[in-house]
């Protein structure tokens, strides 16, 4: 089903009598969102942050701008708009007999339109499955999130039946809703080429390179700046006027963290 792959699997539905796709209800979940504070859109396909809106009443006019068929095919996410944010990334990547875990933060930068999107990723890669990198001294925050990607990887595999992913991602949102607590969760799975793609790669082709490398630390960067460059040592993917994202430049760094002894 074309909505299996988007961020609406990641949310229940507003109540039992709830429509499932074709034709989710998306009034019912934010009115009762809304009794609590202003609550975040997001399109089903979005993705790098865009597509999303922030209300605080139902006769906000962003409804008006929904494309009925989408709504029907793919859903709408609404969630509690969230404050003091933190994007975790918690995912796994496996290549031939290579396989590595991560966790790390997102930034987020404007892009050439002043919007604010998905900037980056800065993660700690460990060789291995989960529990390799469950090993590392993560804040309790931290291991809350890998807890929940691990648990919504585990439902996904139990689901749907047949699964394969070479890559498996997860964001996994922490921050205040309006009433000042602290909420976390997992946001959407990626189970395709994404943001962090680039830190994956690097990181499993340091792991192929040095069979006593452990642990590594990836970075990567979403430059919107005709001016921008790479540090010393970068991998650049990109840099050039995309014919959609205007001037870009993308790049990984990926340094030693851990070596075996």
């Amino acid at each position: 089903f074309p909505f299996a792959a988007t961020k609406a699997i990641a949310h229940p539905l507003p109540g039992c009598a709830a429509f499932r796709p074709s034709g989710w209800c998306e009034a019912e979940a934010a009115r009762l969102l809304l009794a609590n504070g202003p609550v975040r859109l997001k399109r089903g396909r979005g993705i790098g942050g865009r597509g999303q809106a922030v209300i605080e009443a139902l006769d906000d006019p962003v409804f008006d701008t929904l494309d009925e068929t989408e709504l029907r095919t793919y859903g709408l996410v609404v969630e509690p708009n969230l404050a003091d944010l933190t994007t975790f990334s918690v995912g796994q990547v496996c290549v031939g007999d290579l396989r590595a875990s991560y966790c790390g933060t997102q930034k987020a930068t404007h892009d050439n339109q002043g919007e604010l999107v998905y900037g980056g990723s800065d993660l700690l890669v460990a060789r291995g499955g989960f529990d390799e990198l469950e090993r590392l001294d993560f804040p309790p925050q931290v291991r809350i999130a890998i807890e929940q990607a691990k648990a919504f990887d585990a439902a996904a595999q139990d689901e749907f039946d047949g699964l394969f992913a070479s890559r498996r991602n997860y964001d996994v949102l922490r921050g205040r809703d309006s009433s000042g607590r602290w909420l976390s969760g997992v946001l959407e799975q990626s189970w395709r080429i994404g943001g962090a793609s680039g830190p994956e790669v690097a990181a499993l082709a340091a792991f192929h390179v040095d069979a006593r490398l452990r642990v590594v630390h990836a970075r990567s960067s979403e430059a919107y700046d005709a001016d921008a460059t790479a540090p010393d040592g970068a991998t650049v993917h990109f840099r050039g006027v995309d014919s959609r994202a205007g001037p870009i430049t993308k790049y990984t760094l990926v340094e030693p963290y851990e070596r075996a002894l």
